[in-house]
């Protein structure tokens, strides 16, 4: 039962962190995020990223964006379905074309420069849904537009890790060629798959909960749906977060909607959530950190400034006003567990060798850290 000592330190750190961040005036999730860092390998190293802590994380941000899904206005996510693909597009395409040549600088070959670029070309929306919900903007134009750009840089991310794997095998001569026009098949299916869940299989399992004796009937069915469709998610080849926001949308499209988050959101926020944000600091470590240091401070600001102006003037060119487009930028700038996942894929693909590994993740949580920070900045300029 040591994994239960190890629980009650993250909540009680993460807790008093959070107090302590919400005090200073800066959002929570920072605090909870330097627990992750104090704690871990980096300073402390009294606690580790084991397979508790993986399930728990996971368990987490799946959570998490179910709770974003449902608090979200589909009305707003479908209005704003152009504003986010151009966000997406040039979200993506702005860090691809101007971190490949940090790489080439600092001694990387073309595959890992390229392979770098893919890494940073991803957004994790999650610490930014977090940060948005604290500050009352989740269910707002900008909320929503980075909410369904985020989707579309999932896609796009996922595509371009599976071309990257693809290469490399054809170049190793290996067998680790993804079929392609598969996988895109299958993801198709999956989005059209989503009308059918909402119009039909959502307002059933709503039925079906509220019909059952027991008092948390509605609430037991909607994570039967989250857990279902992030599951199908992550088969062919999507985040499960992206099953969990679409399970999210179809509940909030139910009568049950409000007594599900009600039920949902405290079972979040005090067990799952908090190991979420601690586990993203977990990967941090020091070690050898003074050989790598300029390259892990250019590549941070390079991937904060790509970011926050390739999906800003996305969010410009769409019609949003200068502030808004600042909120929309900084709202894509976390890269989080999505570009954690993608480097360590393509660490074991042999796609980034072990002299830049430490280097990128540092990079990556630093950028993740950076976005809350931006995020409440641009809110001080919105009037909602």
């Amino acid at each position: 039962m040591e994994f239960l000592g190890t629980l009650v330190i993250i909540l009680i750190a993460t807790s008093l962190f959070g107090h302590i961040a919400s005090r200073v005036g800066i959002p929570a999730v920072i605090g909870q995020l330097f627990v992750g860092i104090i704690l871990g390998p980096a300073l402390l190293n009294w606690v580790h990223a084991n397979d508790f802590i993986h399930i728990f994380s996971e368990i987490g941000v799946i959570i998490l964006m179910f709770i974003a899904g449902l608090e979200s206005d589909l009305t707003l996510l479908k209005k704003y379905l152009r504003p986010s693909i151009i966000v997406a597009l040039l979200g993506v395409l702005i860090p691809m074309v101007l971190i490949y040549p940090v790489g080439i600088v600092f001694g990387l070959t073309q595959f890992e420069s390229l392979f770098l670029s893919v890494i940073f070309a991803a957004t994790s929306v999650s610490i930014s849904v977090a940060v948005m919900k604290e500050l009352n903007l989740l269910d707002s134009k900008s909320g929503s537009t980075v909410l369904g750009a985020a989707v579309v840089d999932d896609v796009l991310a996922v595509v371009l890790l599976s071309i990257m794997v693809s290469l490399i095998g054809t170049k190793a001569g290996t067998d680790t060629q993804i079929p392609l026009a598969l996988t895109f098949l299958e993801q198709l299916i999956y989005f059209a798959a989503i009308y059918f869940v909402m119009r039909f299989i959502a307002p059933l399992l709503a039925r079906l909960g509220t019909k059952l004796l027991n008092p948390v009937g509605p609430t037991i069915m909607a994570m039967i749906l989250c857990f279902g469709m992030a599951y199908i998610a992550n088969l062919i080849g999507l985040s499960a977060v992206i099953g969990a926001f679409f399970a999210g949308i179809a509940i909030a499209q139910t009568h049950v909607a409000h007594e599900v988050d009600q039920s949902i959101e405290p079972i979040g926020y005090a067990i799952f959530i908090p190991v979420f944000f601690v586990s993203i600091g977990l990967s941090m470590s020091l070690a050898g950190i003074e050989h790598d240091l300029l390259l892990i401070i250019v590549l941070t600001i390079v991937a904060t400034l790509t970011k926050l102006l390739g999906a800003g003037s996305g969010a410009k060119w769409a019609g949003f006003s200068s502030n808004e487009a600042y909120l929309v930028g900084a709202g894509m700038v976390s890269r989080g567990e999505m570009a954690l996942i993608i480097a360590q894929i393509g660490y074991q693909s042999k796609l980034i060798s072990d002299d830049y590994y430490s280097a990128i993740i540092t990079a990556i949580i630093l950028t993740t850290l950076l976005a809350p920070l931006l995020l409440k900045h641009a809110a001080r300029h919105i009037n909602y």
